[in-house]
């Protein structure tokens, strides 16, 4: 028996996707954009995702922790508006990027500065399809034994170790290894 737990949703057309689908490596994050956590991970995953290249796949699901963070639902909203006009990694990058400067009156000139349709944006935000988005995003996690953020998971298995460059980087190369 495996001793970690597996994702139980594969990675799909549904999921916000960077890097070939055919890449050997398929790293998932569970994350929140108001986590100091899933931000201190951010400039790690992108020098991975540059170091790796094409051998890697990333895909990011929300998992915003509200008790915690009182803004985490609106940016994960605001990124999921962003997405119905094409703009997804655009709002997820600058929500990360911007992550100290997080609230919900800044949101719309990020949306402006990403080039989206504010007025567009301001109705998507509030539909049901956003919020049922972020709601199987994070029933997902559950299911695969998120208790945190941000969780990766490699290949479908979850990494239980330190998010530093180092030690996810071995981690990936040991998986490319078995490929």
């Amino acid at each position: 028996m495996n001793e970690y737990p597996t994702l139980t949703m594969p990675v799909s057309e549904r999921d916000h996707v960077q890097g070939p689908s055919s890449a050997p490596l398929t790293l998932v994050e569970y994350g929140d954009y108001q986590c100091p956590y899933c931000g201190a991970a951010y400039p790690v995953v992108k020098r991975l995702q540059k170091k790796l290249g094409k051998s890697l796949r990333l895909a990011f699901r929300n998992f915003p922790l509200t008790q915690a963070h009182p803004f985490a639902m609106i940016a994960a909203q605001s990124a999921e508006a962003a997405a119905l006009q094409g703009k997804f990694w655009e709002m997820h990058d600058l929500l990360f990027e911007q992550q100290d400067f997080l609230e919900p009156d800044i949101i719309p000139l990020w949306a402006k500065k990403i080039g989206l349709d504010l007025k567009k944006f301001g109705n998507d935000i509030k539909q049901d399809i956003v919020a049922k988005r972020i709601k199987e995003d994070r029933q997902s996690g559950i299911r695969s034994g998120v208790n945190g953020t941000p969780t990766f998971y490699i290949n479908g298995i979850r990494y239980d170790g330190p998010p530093d460059d180092d030690a996810l980087l071995a981690a990936l190369e040991s998986e490319l290894a078995l490929r």
